[in-house]
């Protein structure tokens, strides 16, 4: 016992004992009214319902599923009755609209049974649209959407996401995942909006503005920023592992998304579930009280991931028991814990902690008010069950639509090759490969159950690359053959050759060779890997096809780049799609065929080797430039992606060559269509610290605006950028502005300008 308050002291000292830092400054704040409900509440409430207030728990280990049939056994009452949950989660299993009203509604009358009548809030992983609604609507993973640069297609993704949740009674999403793409080896790369702060930030707050504002509203749902950070970054590249990361790092990459997002006032963050330096983030008290509640203002609840309360003890070695464990999280700041089965050993340890004085009163009732206010922002005391006869929109062919859109924009143009696309019309084509006739692979993980395994089954309605394009070119005009297949029922990186001879002799006979490559679906760790490369598989059928002399069409679908640097030379085009989701072979018709013309760009550096994996911001001992270091070539840049038309840039202007730290620079550049075809471009604004004392990056995204343009026509895009947010992290923790030099960049277009004195804040 002595051996523990230790390390509860140790842990005190360590995690609140930190430099002064910047000032952040995203204090949010709090209704009155609300504030009273919760107050009067609180002062009802037993130690034990308190307790309970801060569980959450998996929804399968309460009841059964037969056929896809779910039912709650006793356990649930138990769970709710007796130990008053506060939070249930995850799916029995995909479940239509009116299972889910059904499964929420008995959770309610549970709970209704209790003293204090505090609903149940229930969760879900609603990442990519309403994964877990049987006819719901599923967009483009976040890499995807990240592809378009559009903030608006992003917003509508949002909007749709909580509206068909609510339909279906669930007024909390796991979402969005905000964690930066930094590491492509990591297997979750691709849930996230690409690599770079800026991007990412501004497109989490669209999501967020989409799904939750205004809260209380009956189409409106709680988000989750996830994974409260550096969760994407770990030194071996492999899930839940750990990252090495100073400080001032964390704070200059990984924290300004999150900042961004609880500034537009999300109400849920959950914690990643590695360590950084480590330390479990889940026990780390500066990141989750001293830099998120303290700092950032944050009044929402702290939930953590699956386990990871326990994965202090079991696996992190960090304490000799579980109530250990429980101690030095709640005391960090956690508010509830995804236990996500065993909530009657969580609850009778928690009671105990405090009894014994472990964990004080203050801080459990901290970590109530925190989620009975979310609760009562959210409706749920008023309104506790949502129902779908009250969203007729469920499902709808508008909802459909706007999925379509998002995947048509998302779509990247890597290489193109004499114009060898649009296809021309009435061609023959061979269609081949693994991902040629899968709506799994369309989709990836968190699509319809955890990896994605059964959506070929759930998702048959719709079109795969296959039969999108023989609807589209006609049935007679399509050949395939598959080459190379996943084996379906192992794991993700698994595939074997069918006949790639086959498909060779099928080339003959065709104008064109789509070749459709990448990876199965997966998520977390059953997505790790040891080698980016393409598989040995596909790689031989990528050759043998090559060889032909036939015009080869890559078509990438994949969460995370896989290394085509071998068959890159021979193939006449290259089109990413990412992962785009039920329309997303629709779309890609659209753009082979030119109906679309493409427009994505992306949002993540695509590596040439697997051993050269640095992104776009790095460090210029890092880049060309050092003669006696590092030298990075990447196979596309981050931001890249081609069209079937042309663009130009001109008059690119700042409103001012010298700059106060304290102003706005206004910067204005004119992109003109110079080629045949209506197009939109992606107009990104770089800015460069040339000289500073921290060494700068090479160059940061400031800005961005994606733009639609006829041929011929030009638009001059404005960006208004505060300078300081050209500062930089210092050691010290600060944000220093310094007097110099800067470089803008816009398309090919430089400018410089100057600042007068240095700023420290």
């Amino acid at each position: 016992m002595k051996l523990f308050r230790f390390k509860v002291l140790v842990w005190s000292i360590v995690c609140t004992s930190f430099l002064p830092v910047c000032e952040l400054k995203a204090q949010q704040k709090t209704d009155a009214v609300i504030e009273k409900k919760v107050d009067a509440l609180l002062k009802q409430m037993s130690l034990e319902e308190k307790v309970g207030q801060m569980a959450q728990v998996s929804i399968e280990s309460l009841g059964n599923t037969k056929g896809n049939v779910f039912t709650f056994s006793d356990k649930m009452k138990d769970a709710v009755v007796n130990y008053k949950i506060g939070s249930i989660l995850n799916t029995p299993g995909l479940q239509t609209a009116g299972d889910w009203n059904r499964i929420i509604t008995e959770i309610h009358q549970a709970a209704l049974q209790t003293r204090a009548k505090i609903p149940v809030l229930y969760g879900l992983d609603h990442i990519h649209g309403v994964n877990y609604v049987a006819g719901g609507t599923l967009f483009p993973q976040q890499i995807a959407q990240a592809a378009t640069w559009n903030r608006q297609l992003v917003y509508n993704a949002g909007v749709i996401t909580a509206y068909e949740s609510r339909a279906a009674g669930v007024p909390w999403t796991f979402s969005p995942v905000l964690d930066l793409g930094t590491n492509p080896v990591w297997p979750r790369i691709w849930e996230g909006f690409g690599e770079d702060p800026y991007l990412t930030s501004e497109l989490g707050v669209q999501f967020v503005k989409a799904v939750q504002e205004p809260l209380g509203n009956k189409e409106k749902l709680v988000v989750s920023l996830k994974h409260y950070m550096a969760y994407s970054d770990p030194k071996s590249g492999k899930d839940r592992t750990d990252a090495w990361i100073p400080e001032h790092y964390l704070r200059e990459y990984h924290l300004p998304a999150f900042a961004a997002a609880i500034k537009a006032n999300a109400r849920n963050v959950m914690v990643n579930s590695a360590l950084i330096n480590g330390i479990p983030t889940h026990i780390n008290k500066h990141i989750l009280t001293g830099i998120l509640k303290s700092e950032l203002g944050f009044t929402g609840f702290i939930v953590t991931d699956w386990q990871d309360i326990e994965n202090v003890y079991r696996r992190d070695k960090m304490t000799n028991n579980i109530k250990e464990a429980i101690a030095l999280a709640i005391n960090a700041g956690i508010d509830m814990s995804m236990i996500p089965y065993d909530y009657k050993a969580f609850c009778t340890d928690l009671i105990a902690l405090v009894k014994e004085g472990k964990v004080s009163q203050a801080r459990i009732d901290d970590a109530v008010r925190r989620i009975l206010r979310v609760k009562y922002e959210t409706g749920i005391f008023e309104t506790p069950v949502t129902y779908v006869k009250d969203y007729p929109k469920f499902g709808s062919a508008e909802f459909e639509q706007a999925a379509y859109n998002t995947a048509a924009e998302s779509i990247t143009l890597l290489k193109n090759t004499n114009n060898v696309l649009p296809l021309r019309a009435n061609a023959k084509v061979l269609v081949t490969g693994p991902n040629a006739n899968s709506m799994r692979t369309l989709n990836g993980g968190w699509s319809y159950s955890w990896q994605g395994e059964k959506t070929d089954e759930y998702a048959a309605k719709y079109n795969t690359i296959l039969e999108a394009l023989q609807k589209k070119l006609g049935a007679g005009n399509i050949v395939y053959e598959q080459g190379v297949a996943y084996k379906m029922q192992g794991k993700y990186f698994e595939d074997s050759i069918v006949n790639i001879e086959a498909a060779v002799q099928a080339a003959a006979n065709v104008d064109y060779v789509l070749l459709c490559i990448g990876e199965n679906s997966y998520t977390e760790t059953p997505g790790n890997t040891n080698d980016l490369s393409l598989s040995a598989s596909q790689l031989a059928l990528s050759s043998a096809l090559i060889k032909t002399g036939k015009p080869v069409v890559v078509i990438l679908n994949e969460g995370r780049p896989r290394i085509i640097s071998s068959i890159e030379p021979g193939a006449a085009a290259i089109v990413d799609v990412f992962l785009p989701g039920n329309f997303g072979a629709d779309a890609l018709a659209d753009v082979l065929t030119g109906v679309v013309n493409p427009s994505g760009k992306l949002p993540i550096t695509y590596p040439r080797y697997t051993n050269d994996l640095a992104g776009y911001i790095h460090k210029p001992s890092e880049g060309s430039g050092n003669p006696q270091g590092g030298e990075t070539a990447p196979q596309y840049p981050f931001g890249f992606g081609l069209s079937y038309t042309s663009f130009s840039y001109s008059k690119l202007t700042i409103n001012k060559n010298n700059f106060d730290p304290a102003e706005t620079a206004t910067i204005t550049v004119t992109v003109t269509n110079t080629g045949n075809k209506p197009g939109k471009e992606v107009v990104q604004l770089y800015i460069t610290d040339l000289v500073a004392s921290l060494t700068p990056d090479v160059k940061r995204l400031r800005g961005f605006e994606k733009v639609e343009l006829q041929p011929g026509e030009s638009k001059t895009v404005t960006f208004r950028i505060s300078l300081k947010q050209l500062a930089f992290v210092g050691t010290d923790l600060k944000k220093h502005l310094e007097a110099g030099a800067f470089n803008i960049q816009a398309g090919t277009l430089q400018q410089v300008f100057t600042i007068n004195k240095t700023l420290v804040f």
